[in-house]
Protein backbone atom coordinates (compact mmCIF):
# COMPACT_ATOMS: atom_id res chain seq x y z
CA UNK A 1 0.00 0.00 0.00
CA UNK A 2 2.55 2.22 0.05
CA UNK A 3 1.43 5.34 -1.79
CA UNK A 4 -1.60 4.63 -1.57
CA UNK A 5 -2.77 5.89 1.88
CA UNK A 6 -5.72 7.66 2.69
CA UNK A 7 -6.13 9.83 6.18
CA UNK A 8 -8.20 6.89 7.30
CA UNK A 9 -5.57 4.33 6.91
CA UNK A 10 -3.23 7.30 8.32
CA UNK A 11 -5.44 7.58 11.32
CA UNK A 12 -5.22 3.79 11.98
CA UNK A 13 -1.67 3.28 11.81
CA UNK A 14 -0.49 6.22 13.93
CA UNK A 15 -3.00 5.33 16.55
CA UNK A 16 -1.85 1.44 16.48
CA UNK A 17 -5.20 -0.09 15.59
CA UNK A 18 -5.17 -3.50 14.50
CA UNK A 19 -7.04 -3.13 10.95
CA UNK A 20 -6.39 -5.02 7.75
CA UNK A 21 -6.90 -2.94 4.29
CA UNK A 22 -9.06 -5.00 1.66
CA UNK A 23 -8.87 -3.60 -1.96
CA UNK A 24 -11.32 -4.45 -4.74
CA UNK A 25 -11.70 -3.08 -8.48
CA UNK A 26 -14.32 -0.53 -8.52
CA UNK A 27 -16.71 -1.04 -11.18
CA UNK A 28 -18.12 2.45 -11.87
CA UNK A 29 -21.57 1.64 -10.93
CA UNK A 30 -23.20 3.49 -7.73
CA UNK A 31 -23.69 0.94 -5.67
CA UNK A 32 -20.60 1.25 -3.87
CA UNK A 33 -21.14 -0.44 -0.86
CA UNK A 34 -23.11 -3.60 -2.21
CA UNK A 35 -20.12 -3.74 -5.06
CA UNK A 36 -17.44 -3.77 -2.28
CA UNK A 37 -19.60 -6.51 -0.38
CA UNK A 38 -19.87 -8.96 -3.24
CA UNK A 39 -16.20 -8.70 -4.58
CA UNK A 40 -14.92 -9.26 -1.38
CA UNK A 41 -17.43 -11.87 -0.89
CA UNK A 42 -18.42 -10.63 2.63
CA UNK A 43 -21.80 -10.54 4.30
CA UNK A 44 -23.59 -7.06 3.27
CA UNK A 45 -24.43 -6.88 7.15
CA UNK A 46 -21.08 -6.68 7.97
CA UNK A 47 -19.68 -3.80 5.24
CA UNK A 48 -21.18 -0.45 6.55
CA UNK A 49 -21.50 2.52 4.36
CA UNK A 50 -21.02 5.77 5.61
CA UNK A 51 -23.58 8.69 5.33
CA UNK A 52 -23.82 11.83 5.47
CA UNK A 53 -26.67 13.83 6.36
CA UNK A 54 -28.32 17.30 7.40
CA UNK A 55 -29.88 17.17 11.09
CA UNK A 56 -31.55 20.44 11.75
CA UNK A 57 -29.02 22.41 9.25
CA UNK A 58 -25.90 20.52 10.79
CA UNK A 59 -23.85 17.67 8.90
CA UNK A 60 -23.98 14.51 10.81
CA UNK A 61 -22.47 11.49 9.57
CA UNK A 62 -24.65 7.82 9.88
CA UNK A 63 -23.07 4.49 9.43
CA UNK A 64 -25.28 1.47 8.80
CA UNK A 65 -24.81 -1.75 6.80
CA UNK A 66 -24.68 -1.62 3.30
CA UNK A 67 -27.68 -3.99 3.43
CA UNK A 68 -30.04 -1.38 5.23
CA UNK A 69 -31.19 2.18 4.75
CA UNK A 70 -30.47 5.07 7.02
CA UNK A 71 -33.13 6.25 9.10
CA UNK A 72 -32.98 9.59 9.32
CA UNK A 73 -35.52 10.75 11.85
CA UNK A 74 -33.64 7.95 13.81
CA UNK A 75 -30.12 9.81 13.02
CA UNK A 76 -32.25 13.13 14.56
CA UNK A 77 -33.34 11.33 17.44
CA UNK A 78 -29.38 9.80 18.32
CA UNK A 79 -27.43 13.08 18.28
CA UNK A 80 -30.71 15.32 20.09
CA UNK A 81 -32.28 16.96 16.63
CA UNK A 82 -35.41 16.95 15.03
CA UNK A 83 -35.49 16.65 11.56
CA UNK A 84 -32.58 14.76 9.07
CA UNK A 85 -32.37 14.93 5.48
CA UNK A 86 -29.12 13.57 3.13
CA UNK A 87 -26.34 16.32 2.80
CA UNK A 88 -25.28 17.62 -0.37
CA UNK A 89 -22.80 15.58 -2.05
CA UNK A 90 -20.65 18.88 -2.55
CA UNK A 91 -21.01 19.29 0.81
CA UNK A 92 -20.57 16.02 1.64
CA UNK A 93 -17.28 16.01 -0.17
CA UNK A 94 -15.77 19.19 1.16
CA UNK A 95 -16.85 18.43 5.23
CA UNK A 96 -14.68 14.90 4.68
CA UNK A 97 -12.45 15.47 2.31
CA UNK A 98 -13.59 12.45 0.47
CA UNK A 99 -15.32 11.64 -2.41
CA UNK A 100 -18.44 10.38 -2.38
CA UNK A 101 -18.44 6.62 -3.15
CA UNK A 102 -15.49 6.94 -0.78
CA UNK A 103 -16.63 8.28 2.16
CA UNK A 104 -14.32 7.32 5.33
CA UNK A 105 -16.02 7.43 8.62
CA UNK A 106 -12.38 7.59 9.83
CA UNK A 107 -9.82 10.76 9.36
CA UNK A 108 -12.65 13.22 7.66
CA UNK A 109 -11.21 16.63 7.58
CA UNK A 110 -13.75 18.27 9.76
CA UNK A 111 -14.87 16.24 12.81
CA UNK A 112 -19.09 16.07 12.36
CA UNK A 113 -21.20 13.80 14.69
CA UNK A 114 -21.52 10.18 14.18
CA UNK A 115 -23.72 8.00 14.47
CA UNK A 116 -22.67 4.15 14.26
CA UNK A 117 -25.58 1.56 13.79
CA UNK A 118 -25.86 -0.63 16.77
CA UNK A 119 -25.98 -3.83 14.43
CA UNK A 120 -21.82 -3.12 14.50
CA UNK A 121 -21.48 -4.22 17.56
CA UNK A 122 -22.60 -8.17 16.80
CA UNK A 123 -19.44 -8.43 14.66
CA UNK A 124 -15.83 -9.15 15.99
CA UNK A 125 -14.93 -7.56 12.69
CA UNK A 126 -16.82 -4.71 10.86
CA UNK A 127 -15.82 -3.22 7.31
CA UNK A 128 -16.01 0.48 5.96
CA UNK A 129 -14.73 2.44 3.38
CA UNK A 130 -10.84 3.16 3.66
CA UNK A 131 -11.24 7.04 2.34
CA UNK A 132 -10.94 5.79 -1.75
CA UNK A 133 -13.82 3.69 -3.67
CA UNK A 134 -11.89 0.22 -4.24
CA UNK A 135 -10.65 0.62 -0.59
CA UNK A 136 -12.54 -1.31 2.21
CA UNK A 137 -10.83 -1.29 6.15
CA UNK A 138 -11.48 -4.23 8.26
CA UNK A 139 -11.37 -3.38 11.98
CA UNK A 140 -13.14 -3.66 15.36
CA UNK A 141 -16.56 -2.08 16.05
CA UNK A 142 -15.47 -0.90 19.34
CA UNK A 143 -12.03 0.83 17.77
CA UNK A 144 -14.37 2.38 14.56
CA UNK A 145 -16.71 4.07 17.37
CA UNK A 146 -13.87 5.13 19.50
CA UNK A 147 -11.87 6.99 17.23
CA UNK A 148 -14.78 8.32 15.46
CA UNK A 149 -16.49 9.86 18.75
CA UNK A 150 -19.27 8.11 17.45
CA UNK A 151 -22.67 7.58 19.35
CA UNK A 152 -24.08 3.96 18.99
CA UNK A 153 -27.44 4.01 18.19
CA UNK A 154 -30.59 1.93 15.94
CA UNK A 155 -30.51 4.32 13.04
CA UNK A 156 -30.84 1.35 9.95
CA UNK A 157 -34.13 0.62 8.74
Amino acid sequence: MAGKGTPATALLTRRGIAHEVHTYTHGGGQAYGPEAAALLGLDPDRVFKTLVAEVDGVLTVGVVPVSATLDLKALAGAVGGKRGRMAEIGAAERATGYVAGGISPLGQRKSLATVVDASAQGWETVFCSGGRRGLEIELAPADLVRLCGATVAEIAS
